[in-house]
């Protein structure tokens, strides 16, 4: 998988090097993460990521670990998840890349730093993995989904221009161990010149000096 980057955030393959790294960036506030799983501390931030390349040694994943340009600090991790495949119609098989990628992908295990936070990395993140998704892999969909609790995540995936699909009850065990509620959505790849010019816009309103 090649590096991702872009004026301000990096996105690179997760390593085990990375781990003192997230640590610290997890570290930073730890309260953040209530509806997210984040490890805390050396032993179950290496655990994770050892589970993270496992899945994707099995094809399950592509994970990265997310970067500062400017300093190469290390401020969180996302991935690629659910790397879907099938047969499509012709038409819309002729006009994927050669070779192509997946036929749909979910974006997920996303999280930042809090001193990352507000900051527009969240934004050049997301354009950089959609992207690649489109416009590399030419993925038909892209699936986004949170904790349906987590209104701060929810905001920032409609702020994208992702389309609600609705709540899936009763999905899986939450960060905190209850049985969680998942809101779903999704991007299309005849929406993405939209939200691709949508994410453009955010960063260079983000880039214009105050």
């Amino acid at each position: 998988m090649p590096v991702l980057s872009g004026s301000h955030v990096r996105l690179a393959p997760l390593i085990l090097e990375h781990v003192p790294g997230l640590v610290a960036a997890a570290s930073e506030d730890p309260s953040l993460y209530r509806l997210t799983v984040v490890p805390l501390g050396e032993p179950a931030m290496r655990a994770y990521v050892v589970q993270a390349l496992e899945a994707q040694a099995r094809g399950e994943c592509v994970p990265f670990v997310v970067q500062e340009v400017a300093t190469e600090r290390v401020i969180g991790s996302t991935r690629f998840l659910d790397l879907a495949t099938w047969p499509l119609p012709e038409e819309l098989a002729a006009a994927r890349p050669d070779p192509p990628g997946p036929v749909g992908v979910e974006i997920g295990s996303t999280w930042l730093a809090a001193s990352a936070r507000r900051t527009g990395v969240n934004t050049e993140m997301k354009l950089l993995l959609l992207r690649h998704a489109f416009e590399v892999w030419g993925v038909i969909r892209v699936t986004l989904k949170t904790d349906a609790r987590n209104v701060v995540s929810r905001a920032a995936i409609e702020r994208l221009g992702a389309v609600f699909e609705g709540i899936r009850r009763a999905d899986r065990e939450g960060a905190d161990h209850l049985v969680r509620d998942s809101a779903y959505y999704s991007i299309l790849a005849a929406e993405w010149p939209d939200v691709r010019a949508r994410l453009e816009g955010y960063l260079a309103e983000q880039s214009r000096p105050s």
